[in-house]
């Protein structure tokens, strides 16, 4: 049975489900997706904290799915800005489980993971898929993938 690990970039999925179909993601639905394709061994949710409780709310749906949730802490700065990036954490994970999968499934549209597939491809050899909202994710990260699958309708709430 293939041996599956999954990277969900949360903010990344919320904010582009939102912005193109102004729906969310439906995540149990992608569960049982993936699951009939293989055992996942691995599945991590990285979020930022804020606290609220529709937050709390969604975090515990994840856990409840299967998923490890990763919290940073939401960071407001003094010019407005809001900085929650969990880039390098998602990086460092995905090369530690890689080398255990058969697959790594990445689900954020952001092209700064392009590398980090076309690493994981070459060096241990496992298929890099990634879901992503297709006018949303980075034409880099779809060429890296083994497999890209577009968020659309039917894997939305």
């Amino acid at each position: 049975m293939k041996k599956i690990a999954i990277f969900v970039d949360v903010q990344n999925i919320y904010y582009t489900t939102r912005d193109s179909y102004a729906r969310q993601f439906n995540y149990r639905k992608l569960w049982q997706k993936i699951s009939a394709e293989g055992e996942i061994i691995s599945a991590i949710a990285y979020a930022i904290h804020r606290g609220d409780d529709k937050q709390l709310k969604f975090q515990d749906a994840l856990k409840h799915i299967g998923f490890t949730v990763k919290l940073k802490p939401y960071i407001q700065r003094s010019d407005g800005s809001a900085k929650g990036d969990w880039d390098v954490g998602i990086t460092i994970d995905v090369m530690e489980i890689a080398k255990d999968v058969d697959t790594v499934i990445l689900l954020s549209g952001d092209g700064d993971f392009d590398m980090l597939l076309e690493k994981i491809r070459k060096d241990y050899a496992v298929s890099a898929e990634v879901y992503g909202v297709p006018s949303l994710t980075a034409n880099s990260l779809i060429e890296a993938a083994s497999i890209y699958h577009p968020i659309e309708k039917d894997l939305l709430l």
